[in-house]
C-alpha cells in the first residue's frame, strides 16, 4: 500500500439522547453561535432539546444554511459573527449545514479581502492556520462532514461549487443521535445512502495497492448500506437501521479506509458541476455520473470492478466484460431502487448541453481528476454524454 499519515481528533458522542451532553461539550463561557437549516431542527425536537441544553449559556441563531450551502449566506454569518463577537460556532444538521460552518469558521478569521478564496485558491485555503472552533449535532447522515475536515461550498454569482479542506476545521466533536433523523423525507434518507455509498467508492473503486485490510473495511460498509437502505425507506424510524445507516456515513467519509490508497473523486467533481448549473441534490448527481465514469474507466478500474461485483453482489459470470457490465447495472439498480434516478433525461437535462459546460468548465480550469489523473474536460465530456 502507499505511505499515508493520519489523525483524526473528533470527539464522537452517538447514541440516544446524546444532545443533552452538549452543556459538557462546550467550553464555558463562549459566545456560541448556532446554525442550522430550513427549520426542520424546529419540527422534529432537536431545537427544543439543544436549547434546553444549553438554556444558560450566551448563544446566538443563524438559520437558512440552504441544501447546497451558499457563499452569500455564509458571509451574512460571518458579519454577525464580528460584530457580536461569537467564540463557537455550533453547527446543526446535516452535511450542509456542517460544510457551511466550516467555511464560516476559517471566514470569520480570515484577514483577505476575497474569502472566496478560502475555496477557489487550494494552496491559499490549505495554508490558512486560524479558524473559530466548532462542534457539530448530525441531524442528516450522509456526507461525513461530523468527522473530517472538508467541505464544499457553492456561489449563487458564478454557478459555481467548490471543495476546501484543512485540517483546523475538524469539529471538536459530533453529537450523533440517531433518533433525529426519524423525520427525514424519503428523499433525503435516500440521498444520504447513496452520497455514503460513492463515498466509499471513491477510494476503493480504483486499482490494487494490496491493501486488503482498507478493501474489506470499505466493502463492510457498502454491504451494511445496501442492507440498510431498502430498509429505511420500510421503516423509516427503526433505530437500528438508522443507527448503523448513520455510523456508516461517518466512516465513509472520516478518513480511515483511504489510509494508502489511490483515490478517484472525479464523480463527486463532475457531480459538483453539475447541481451547480441545474441545481440537483448532490447524491442525484452522483446516482447520474457514476455509472457511466465506471463504464468510461473500466480498463483501468477492471480489477476492483471485478472484487465489488464478486464479493458484494455475487455475480460469477465467466466473461470478465460482462461480469462488469452486470456489476455497473446492479449498482445503477440499487440506486433507482431507493428512488434516485441515473440519468440526465429523468431531471430532464440535455446530457450534450451537460456535457459540454462540464467541458468547458474543466478545460478553462485546467483540472484533471481521477485516480490517474485522466478525467479531462473531455474525458468528462464523454461521461456526462453517456449519462443520457
Amino acid at each position: 500500500m502507499l505511505n499515508f499519515d493520519y489523525c483524526n481528533p473528533v470527539k464522537i458522542v452517538f447514541g440516544e439522547g446524546t444532545i443533552s451532553e452538549l452543556a459538557n461539550l462546550l467550553p464555558a463561557n463562549e459566545k456560541i453561535m448556532m446554525l442550522y437549516g430550513g427549520g426542520s431542527i424546529k419540527r422534529n425536537g432537536v431545537y427544543d432539546q439543544i436549547k434546553e441544553a444549553l438554556k444558560d449559556r450566551n448563544l446566538v441563531e443563524f438559520s437558512g444554511i440552504e441544501p447546497n450551502p451558499l457563499f452569500e449566506t455564509c458571509m451574512k454569518a460571518v458579519e454577525i459573527i464580528k460584530s457580536e463577537g461569537v467564540t463557537f460556532l455550533l453547527a446543526v444538521g446535516g452535511g450542509s449545514v456542517i460544510d457551511a460552518t466550516k467555511f464560516i469558521a476559517l471566514a470569520a478569521k480570515y484577514q483577505g479581502e476575497d474569502m472566496w478564496e478560502i475555496v477557489s485558491n487550494n494552496e491559499m485555503g490549505d495554508a490558512l492556520e486560524d479558524a473559530l472552533p466548532l462542534g457539530t449535532v448530525l441531524t442528516l447522515p450522509a456526507t461525513g462532514s461530523e468527522m473530517n475536515y472538508n467541505a464544499v461550498i457553492s456561489r449563487a454569482e458564478t454557478d459555481e461549487k467548490l471543495a476546501m479542506h484543512n485540517p483546523i476545521v475538524y469539529p471538536k466533536f459530533s453529537i450523533l443521535d440517531p433518533s433525529t433523523t426519524f423525520t427525514l423525507p424519503e428523499r433525503q434518507s435516500a440521498n444520504g445512502v447513496v452520497d455514503a455509498f460513492v463515498h466509499v467508492m471513491e477510494q476503493y473503486m480504483t486499482f490494487n495497492v494490496n491493501s486488503p485490510l482498507q478493501d474489506r473495511q470499505s466493502e463492510a460498509i457498502l454491504a451494511t448500506l445496501m442492507e440498510e437502505g431498502p430498509k429505511v425507506m420500510k421503516d423509516p424510524e427503526n433505530y437500528e437501521t438508522r443507527a448503523n445507516i448513520m455510523w456508516c456515513a461517518t466512516h465513509a467519509l472520516n478518513g480511515m479506509i483511504a489510509c494508502g490508497l489511490p483515490q478517484d473523486w472525479g464523480t463527486h467533481m463532475i457531480g459538483h458541476e453539475i447541481t451547480a448549473f441545474y441545481g440537483l441534490d448532490h447524491a442525484q448527481s452522483l446516482a447520474i455520473v457514476l455509472p457511466s465514469l465506471w463504464r468510461n474507466k473500466k480498463e483501468q478500474k477492471k480489477e476492483k470492478l471485478l472484487q465489488f461485483g464478486r464479493r458484494l453482489l455475487g455475480i460469477s459470470i465467466e466473461n470478465e466484460d460482462a461480469a462488469i457490465d452486470e456489476t455497473i447495472n446492479k449498482t445503477a439498480a440499487f440506486f433507482n431502487s431507493l428512488g434516485v434516478p441515473t440519468s440526465l433525461s429523468d431531471y430532464n437535462i440535455d446530457a450534450k448541453e451537460a456535457a459540454e459546460k462540464v467541458r468547458d468548465r474543466f478545460n478553462a480550469r485546467g483540472v484533471a481528476f481521477g485516480e490517474h489523473a485522466d478525467i479531462t474536460g473531455d474525458a468528462a465530456f464523454e461521461i456526462l454524454l453517456g449519462c443520457k
